[in-house]
Parts: C-alpha cells; sequence; structure tokens
C-alpha cells in the first residue's frame, strides 16, 4: 500500500518519515480533500501500520491526473480523486509488471476549477 498526499499539503508524508506527528504549515493545494496541516494521530496510526511509504505529488501531476481520468473514463474527479493515480504514474517504474489498483472518488470539484484544469491549467489552491 502506498500513501501519497499534494507537495503543497506535505504533513502526513513527513510525519510518517519521522514515524511521529509533525503538523505542517502549509495546506495550500487544490486537493482539499488532502488539504491536512496537521495530521489526525489515529490516522497517522493506521497509515504508518498499513503503508509502505507515502509518495508526494505535485499540483501539476494532480491536474494531469484529472485530464487523465477524465480523457480515458469520460469521468470528472476532483483533485484528491485523482491524485492516487498521479501516484501511479510517478512511480510508473517501480511499479512496472505490477498489479495496480487505483480507486477514483470525489467528483465535488467546481466547474471553474473542472474547466481551467480540462483546458490544461493547474489550479491556484
Amino acid at each position: 500500500m502506498i500513501g501519497v498526499v499534494a507537495a503543497n499539503a506535505p504533513a502526513y508524508a513527513q510525519s510518517f518519515a519521522a514515524g511521529r506527528l509533525i503538523p505542517s504549515d502549509s495546506s495550500a493545494t487544490f486537493a482539499d480533500g488532502v488539504a491536512v496541516r496537521v495530521p489526525d494521530p489515529e490516522a497517522l496510526a493506521i497509515v504508518k501500520a498499513g503503508a509502505d511509504r507515502v509518495v508526494t505529488i505535485s499540483e501539476t501531476a494532480i491536474a494531469e491526473a484529472v485530464r487523465t481520468l477524465y480523457r480515458t473514463t469520460h469521468n470528472i474527479a476532483e483533485g484528491a480523486g485523482a491524485i492516487a493515480l498521479a501516484a501511479v504514474a510517478a512511480e510508473r517504474d517501480k511499479l512496472a509488471g505490477k498489479r495496480v489498483a487505483v480507486v477514483m472518488s470525489g467528483g465535488n470539484i467546481d466547474m471553474r476549477r473542472a474547466s481551467a484544469i480540462l483546458a490544461g491549467a493547474t489550479p491556484d489552491p
């Protein structure tokens, strides 16, 4: 299992790496479902127990994953719903030849943001 966070909201990745709760000064990501500044201790314990690693993904890569999902499945996902696919794309070489599952979730994206992403932009947080 691989965890994934937005680069602009790295609290869980930093906490996972340190083995203890580390708040972040930033949670400015358009993937608002993963915009965490202070990790929940119980959730961090679950991540530490189940994840092999936590991958940090850029805003640009998240936007590209939203576009890829729309282009290939004709479904729209919010940033947090597409971030798992962005992680798979970033880890393509490490995952080659392995079975990979990605959960696409979250269609709670506003029209302005969705339009910008589908037009090729990376929206501001």
